[in-house]
């Protein structure tokens, strides 16, 4: 991105996982950053953190933290943002926040550059960063919906370990040596921290991803059911999930079916719809076992597709496999791209 401009960026969040990834992507893309704070909780402020080759030291955020912000990234739990993002757009800043604090909030835009960009001019000083596992999913579901409509989807996800924070990345990695020398496994975190029971998740599969609501689905799985239809635009669509951790570290993958509201369309158009889609890889050739895998999605900005195929039962229905990194277009990239997109569209100014 070339901009003559410069910004005062602020990262809130700057120590874990999404934070860290954040700054990587910022240096990455040579975000035009004038001056950089680097704002955490009380308890990690102090710490030194390597920038584009300089030492910054990480303060603790406070509501005078954000005076001359023009652009502040939250990815430090919802608590945090609820406190101090209205703070933060007081006194100037934008905030592209990544928590579900103000996703569903209607004053507030849930964007994925690629499938809703314009949302983002209608900010009054905050924009919200989707669900890690909402974003793939609808950056793949845009093509067809925009091609070929579309009626329904019922996904199921498989998502890494690293969408619960370091610690549980941590944790996958001790329990794994400690089933592999035959010790006792400890399981302390997931599938939720503060829940009264935790699973071990080496070796293991957990279909539970955030707290259960009353309706029997977890608060993950309807993340995804009203994120999809506020950000596609259309609460007509009939949205269904089933959420579940897996034991590995990068990426998130989904099965996803779809219907659509067209006749006669063949698993070929849906390949090429969505293989001109901008941010997705095709990845589709069943004959020589071509299709996306978490490992090789880690570390890369695009959603990866494959596995596209007709349904045999359903005229209208397809199968489709979708996998991208949870960390970076899941949550820093499509940040850092809201970002950008607020500064090349001169939507900044509330």
């Amino acid at each position: 991105m070339t901009t003559e401009q410069q910004y005062n960026v602020a990262v809130v969040g700057a120590t874990g996982a999404v934070g860290v990834k954040m700054l990587e992507t910022l240096e990455q893309k040579n975000f035009p950053i004038k001056e950089l704070l680097l704002l955490s909780s009380k308890r990690s402020a102090g710490k030194q953190v390597e920038y584009k080759g300089n030492t910054y030291t990480v303060q603790e955020a406070t509501p005078e933290s954000f005076e001359g912000v023009d652009i502040a990234l939250f990815s430090a739990g919802g608590s945090v943002s609820k406190k101090l993002a209205p703070e933060a757009v007081k006194r100037g800043a934008v905030v592209v926040d990544n928590t579900s604090a103000y996703r569903m909030d209607p004053e507030v835009p849930l964007v994925v550059p690629e499938v809703n960009e314009g949302d983002i001019q209608q900010h009054n000083g905050i924009i919200a960063n989707p669900n890690c596992s909402t974003i793939q999913m609808v950056a793949a579901l845009k093509p067809v919906q925009e091609q070929f409509g579309l009626s329904r989807v019922i996904v199921s996800t498989y998502q890494a370990v690293s969408g619960a924070g370091n610690e549980a990345v941590d944790e996958l990695r001790n329990q794994a040596k400690s089933f592999l020398e035959g010790e006792e496994m400890q399981a302390d975190l997931l599938p939720v921290s503060g829940e009264k029971k935790h699973y071990p998740i080496a070796f293991n599969a957990l279909p539970q991803i955030d707290v259960f609501q009353e309706n029997g689905y977890t608060f993950e799985e309807m993340k995804m059911i009203n994120e999809t239809k506020k950000i596609m635009h259309d609460d007509g669509i009939q949205v269904a999930a089933t959420c579940v951790r897996l034991p590995f570290f990068t990426s998130h993958a989904e099965s996803v079916y779809v219907e659509v509201n067209n006749e006669g369309v063949t698993a070929e158009q849906l390949k090429e719809a969505i293989k001109n889609a901008d941010g997705i890889v095709l990845e589709d050739d069943p004959e020589n076992q071509v299709y996306p895998t978490p490992l090789e999605a880690a570390g890369k900005s695009d959603v990866f597709v494959g596995r596209i195929r007709k349904d045999l039962d359903n005229e209208k229905g397809f199968h489709l496999w979708v996998v991208s990194d949870n960390l970076l277009k899941g949550a820093a990239w499509n940040s850092v791209q809201i970002a950008e997109s607020l500064i090349k569209n001169n939507w900044l100014s509330k």
